[in-house]
């Protein structure tokens, strides 16, 4: 890989990864479930009337937009929102590549042997330490959120696996205008038209920059560059880049604001990341990410979300990807 690519592919990690700190200041703006209807519209218009549908069945758009928009990141900006710190959020949302070793066990018969089977053991060791962390320190009610929307991660990229869409960006396009009515409507119910409506009369020059960066920067222009690179490099060339995503959401909500970083979640994070890495790192798996267009379940895309991570399935933020 040129250092060009290189660099773009530090880039994008980097850009999600600092997008759990733009989330976290979005939140601070909108309702969870709001923010979140939102986010896909604005990443799904204009671009879905310049972008043709992808030549995928639509039960696998709607399957990825429901799993991916209303279940992961409802579920990631709610667990945000009720106390999960951004640079925890960023690394514990990594148990998405359990999960889709998991679900691929059940759904299409994939066995875990050898190497990766130890670096799932590792991730597991690196989830349990995060949760210690996070039940000694915080709320474990936004840390159980938060995991609830990694397997939520892990079922929308089997889904992904099997749309199999051949041009990855016209498919998370399309894949983004599927949550926004089924949001708008959860936002209405659960967090009341009064909640939503003071959201909008208050919305400042912050909360549009918020809301533009996690749909624009992380996700269009994100999952872009990650697209790019996967058509132009192996996917285990690239994929184990995301394994950076974490590193710089820990980092960028230390520095930006002010999370500290306990020993034992920089010990969760040894663990999760490095075991991710041995899954990510396997050349079975590399093989069946070349044939398939399917992110390792280790190294999803962020941007997605979808795994283009993530990403990603695209990552959107991971995204994100969250």
């Amino acid at each position: 890989m040129p250092p060009r690519h290189l660099f773009l592919a530090v880039f994008v990690a980097a850009l999600w990864g600092v997008n759990f700190v733009v989330i976290d200041i979005g939140l601070d703006h909108f309702p969870p479930l709001l923010f979140d209807a939102l986010r896909f519209l604005a990443a799904a218009v204009p671009a879905v009337f310049f972008v043709g549908r992808p030549p995928v069945k639509w039960r696998w758009i709607v399957g990825v937009g429901l799993t991916l928009g209303v279940g992961k990141f409802g579920l990631l900006f709610i667990g945000m929102r009720s106390g999960m710190p951004a640079g925890l959020s960023s690394l514990v949302l990594q148990a998405q590549a359990v999960f889709t070793a998991l679900f691929a066990f059940l759904a299409l018969g994939e066995r875990v042997r050898g190497r990766r089977a130890v670096g799932m053991a590792v991730a597991v060791a690196g989830i349990a330490v995060a949760a210690v962390d996070e039940g000694l320190s915080g709320p474990f009610l936004g840390f159980a959120l938060v995991m609830a929307a990694a397997a939520f991660w892990g079922v929308s990229n089997i889904l992904t696996r099997k749309a199999a869409a051949p041009d990855a960006f016209r498919f998370i396009v399309w894949v983004s205008t599927v949550p926004v009515l089924p949001l708008l409507l959860l936002s209405l119910v659960l967090e009341g038209p009064r909640a939503d409506a003071e959201a909008l009369r208050s919305l400042d020059w912050s909360g549009v920059g918020a809301l533009l960066f996690v749909a624009w920067v992380s996700t269009v222009l994100g999952f872009g560059l990650w697209g790019h690179l996967l058509r132009v490099h192996d996917a285990s060339a690239v994929a184990p880049f995301s394994l950076l995503v974490p590193v710089f959401g820990m980092s960028s909500a230390a520095l930006l604001l002010g999370e500290g970083v306990s020993p034992l979640r920089w010990c969760a994070a040894v663990l999760l990341v490095g075991g991710i890495g041995l899954t990510s790192l396997t050349r079975r798996g590399a093989r069946r990410v070349a044939r398939t267009g399917a992110p390792v379940p280790g190294g999803a895309v962020q941007g997605g979300p979808p795994a283009a991570a993530g990403t990603p399935a695209p990552a959107h933020g991971g995204d994100g990807r969250g």
